[in-house]
């Protein structure tokens, strides 16, 4: 049987070889299918020049630029594995990824030559990039290679990407991406206008599946132009909104970046006539966000996914808001949703339960990890951790995090990383962190501690201790002192109680 999964580039090439596939900002850099389709050749070559080949890992160590696209499409046509790590870790959060998935190849951008220097796992190539075209190891590497131009025999099963998800037990999972999960994650967004006239502008990190496949992805599948941001910049991002030429049609953004864009100066007098779908993800929008936006003529759509299932959950319709805000909408094409309450039975319209999900956009696992595997997974549904419930219409309402997560800034911090980090001083009994709200990224971390008796330890110097070991992100912002940590019979810190108790 000859392979299943297309050559996205390839064919588009083939297709439509003028259209302007990829537009970098800020440096401008622009290339055609046709362009890209050579370069990905290029990389592709280089790539099996070192020994490259079906399953082996190559990651990629960057801000957003084209070049990540032009590897990841390389990757794939050799039927190698794209790993995702997300740049802002320490090393010593990025030593643990690198050691469980095993890379035969980092390509890194030169901006963290200082994070690099201090990985302690050995990686066979280590390639350094400018992530804009300039003079580096990779361009030199790629230069000269005679482009590979087909594609390797691939089916829906073959994997195509690892990220990483960080575990509630401190340790970051991989999730295995397929073909097949990429591909019914592409038909998913054809309700939303996917389509060859769409230009996508990717602010958030292309590490993460949201900033990948809302809608980078799509655009590239569809032949239509990506637009990519190195990194979000408020007034940049309004001036992409409305500058003609680029005619963005496509958007995601996480609320910090809605409300970062509504306290812009450059707002009152920008041009949003161009967007077709705005999308917000990765927690709940609130209310009187959504409809200032709507008073500005932008129709944010909420939507709910998780790397688990390619972010190709629910999106709320365009003809919901803002009559139904709230919601996460309803499930995609591709995507079956349901509640289950703790008894194992199905919820009722109305009642809530963790919300389970299935079909072909769901990870067939963890990176080696079957105790995760079985954890997570039940006779092929996948459990996500959140409290949901649905309504008699079948819209979904995101409620709570079951795992105790909280997202700053569009990120996933998981406390207890944070808590194994904060037990490190001999001057703490017992830690709890928890979410809480925060003007400019949505949550941050609050540290519930109590000492030791006759113990003494400043706020700052306990947010200090975290400085140095945690990435940016998961840096706590607010220390409460208690002298015991609310638990049930078991001994479970409750933290819904400290999150109802803790005023900050």
């Amino acid at each position: 049987m000859h392979g299943m999964i297309i050559d996205w580039i390839g064919h588009n090439a083939h297709n439509q070889r003028d259209n302007i596939a990829v537009i970098e900002l800020p440096s401008g850099r622009t290339q055609t299918y046709g362009q890209m389709h050579d370069r990905v050749g290029r990389v592709a070559a280089w790539l099996q020049s070192l020994g490259v080949g079906k399953g082996d890992r190559v990651g990629v160590l960057a801000p957003n630029s084209s070049d990540t696209m032009d590897i990841l499409f390389a990757t794939w046509r050799l039927g190698a594995v794209h790993l995702a790590l997300n740049f802002r870790l320490t090393a010593g959060e990025l030593d643990y990824i690198i050691g469980n998935a095993e890379p035969d190849v980092l390509i890194y951008d030169r901006e963290l030559q200082d994070t690099v220097d201090a990985l302690t796992v050995p990686i066979s190539h280590v390639v350094e990039t400018t992530g804009v075209g300039e003079e580096s190891a990779f361009e030199a590497a790629i230069a000269d290679q005679a482009p590979i131009n087909e594609m390797v025999e691939l089916m829906p099963d073959d994997q195509c990407m690892l990220m990483y998800s960080s575990g509630t037990t401190g340790l970051p999972k991989g999730v295995i991406i397929t073909h097949g999960m990429m591909l019914f994650a592409q038909y998913n967004v054809t309700s939303l206008y996917c389509s060859q006239d769409m230009v996508s502008l990717a602010v958030l990190p292309l590490f993460h599946i949201g900033g990948l496949q809302v809608f980078t992805c799509p655009a590239l599948f569809s032949g239509g132009t990506a637009v990519i941001s190195r990194s979000f910049d408020p007034g940049a991002t309004l001036d992409a909104m409305s500058d003609p030429d680029l005619n963005v049609t496509h958007f995601l953004g996480v609320p910090a970046i809605f409300n970062a864009l509504r306290d812009h100066p450059k707002n009152k007098d920008a041009d949003f006539s161009r967007l077709k779908v705005c999308l917000a993800g990765a927690e709940t929008v609130p209310e009187a966000l959504v409809n200032w936006w709507y008073k500005r003529g932008v129709v944010i759509q909420e939507g709910y996914g998780m790397t688990e299932n390619t972010a190709s959950c629910c999106v709320l319709g365009y003809h919901d808001v803002p009559a139904k805000v709230g919601s996460a909408g309803k499930p995609l094409k591709h995507t079956q949703l349901k509640i289950m309450k703790e008894d194992g039975t199905e919820a009722v319209p109305g009642e809530s339960g963790e919300i389970w999900t299935r079909g072909p956009i769901v990870t067939p696992g963890y990176w080696r990890r079957p105790d995760a595997n079985e954890e997570n997974f039940v006779d092929g549904w996948l459990r996500t951790g959140d409290i949901g419930s649905c309504d008699r219409e079948g819209f979904v309402y995101v409620e709570d995090r079951l795992k105790d997560m909280y997202i700053s800034g569009g990120e996933n911090v998981y406390p207890a990383e944070i808590e194994n980090v904060l037990y490190e001083l001999a001057e703490i009994r017992e830690v709890a962190v928890i979410g809480v709200p925060d003007e400019r990224w949505g949550e941050i971390g609050c540290v519930v501690v109590a000492l030791q008796e006759q113990a003494t330890l400043s706020a700052a110097a306990i947010l200090e201790h975290c400085r140095p070991k945690l990435a940016r992100f998961k840096q706590p912002g607010h220390v409460v002192y208690v002298d015991e940590l609310p638990r049930n019979a078991t001994g479970k810190v409750l933290k819904f109680e400290l999150r109802k108790s803790v005023n900050v």
